[in-house]
């Protein structure tokens, strides 16, 4: 999940849909093909020239700087924003090599790169800030006026290579599974929504949505001793998804008895902590509606700019109301690599796509079949983990 740039996506429409950890991942399975050496003059790499306009082309590949490193992408997440992109409703450069979402293998490192190393297994923190804004200047440089996202306006890692600043590769713990690498940035995420949520053990919290994002928060609120952890969402996948990731109840949000069996799960109080991991109004006026008095809602999903909701400010003032909001992952991602052996992240269903099957890989993203789909630049093997590293990208 990113939102480097200012967002102007729509609402992802309802929450998708998938069956949890069930049976092998589901597969396109992309040709291993070549490796290319790090001194290869190109490599494929899926770009973005426009809307409805994504080509798979040879770009240079280039040595890295001093402060960089290579890395050779074995597993790149394809968020809602890459569809959002393509779309033509989120701004990204032209052209652009798109995914934000990485885990892949140190190739080759520049001189002044501490802490790594050739071989090493890492994620990528997407972001670049300008240093010299107010923001960053007050320590937020997740709200940067200048902020670029790497799948964005910075090439990413829908790629064989990608070069990147040492400083945003973290290494990830002995025995990660690629694919569950990268799910690093999308929980680094999660992990700044709970922060700005800030809720406490031992107290209800209700998720709205339980894709990717919502199922990672159902982890979160359980890891952190929240009780009861209750998910509602339209699709029985995805409700099946909440309750093997860790919820204690999970409702149809379409079931006009939903709302009323929910709030009697808190003895009739409401929620004090209320999450929007869908991105709506609607969902929004729901999630006020069913806090409790000094009840706290974090907006997460990522509505559509022109989406509104009627709220009465009395509403805010005589219950005590706090609605927050959470973009990016500004300093959680170090955290989140920490978090990655601690959560049920492998119950999620994976379906994974090569470089030159990306519309193919959103259709499966938007059709929910799956819980999270990736490109896999080197093959599925690798991208699971059962493949042999040592001849990747060699430099």
């Amino acid at each position: 999940m990113t939102a480097s740039d200012p967002p102007q996506t729509p609402a992802a429409g309802p929450p998708q849909t998938s069956t949890p950890a069930a049976g092998p991942p589901q597969t396109s399975t992309p040709a291993a093909g070549p490796v290319p050496a790090a001194s290869a003059g190109t490599v494929p790499a899926v770009r973005f020239h426009g809307p409805a306009d994504v080509r798979l082309e040879e770009v240079p590949a280039r040595d890295p700087l001093p402060h960089e490193v290579a890395l050779a992408p074995l597993a790149v997440g394809v968020c809602g924003t890459d569809g959002h992109i393509v779309a033509g409703d989120f701004p990204a450069a032209r052209p652009v090599v798109l995914g934000h979402e990485v885990c892949g293998r140190v190739t080759a490192m520049g001189s002044a790169v501490d802490g790594l190393a050739v071989g090493d297994l890492v994620t990528v923190e997407p972001h670049h800030y300008c240093t010299g804004c107010v923001y960053c200047r007050l320590g937020q440089e997740h709200l940067c006026d200048h902020r670029r996202g790497y799948g964005v306006r910075l090439d990413g890692g829908m790629t064989r290579r990608q070069i990147v600043p040492g400083r945003i590769a973290y290494r990830l713990p002995a025995g990660t599974v690629p694919w569950i690498g990268a799910l690093t940035e999308p929980l680094a995420c999660c992990v700044h929504g709970m922060d700005r949520l800030a809720p406490v053990s031992g107290l209800p919290l209700l998720v709205y949505g339980a894709g990717p994002a919502g199922a990672m928060m159902v982890a979160l609120a359980r890891a952190a001793g929240l009780a009861p952890v209750v998910a509602m969402d339209p699709r029985p996948q995805r409700r099946d998804l909440a309750l093997a990731m860790g919820a204690h109840a999970v409702f149809d949000p379409t079931d006009p008895t939903a709302e009323a069996t929910a709030r009697a799960l808190t003895g009739g109080h409401g929620f004090p902590y209320v999450i929007d991991a869908v991105g709506s109004g609607r969902v929004l006026r729901a999630a006020v509606d069913l806090a409790s008095r000094g009840g706290r809602i974090l907006v997460f999903g990522v509505a559509h700019p022109d989406d509104e909701v009627p709220i009465r400010p009395n509403e805010i003032f005589s219950r005590e109301l706090s609605i927050v909001g959470a973009l990016i992952n500004p300093y959680t991602h170090h955290r989140a690599v920490g978090l990655l052996p601690t959560l049920p992240l492998d119950r999620l269903t994976p379906a994974f796509f090569g470089l030159d099957a990306l519309p193919a890989a959103l259709a499966e993203q938007r059709s929910g079949t799956a819980d999270k789909v990736f490109l896999a630049p080197y093959g599925v093997d690798l991208a699971t983990g059962v493949g042999d590293l040592a001849g990747v990208g060699h430099g």
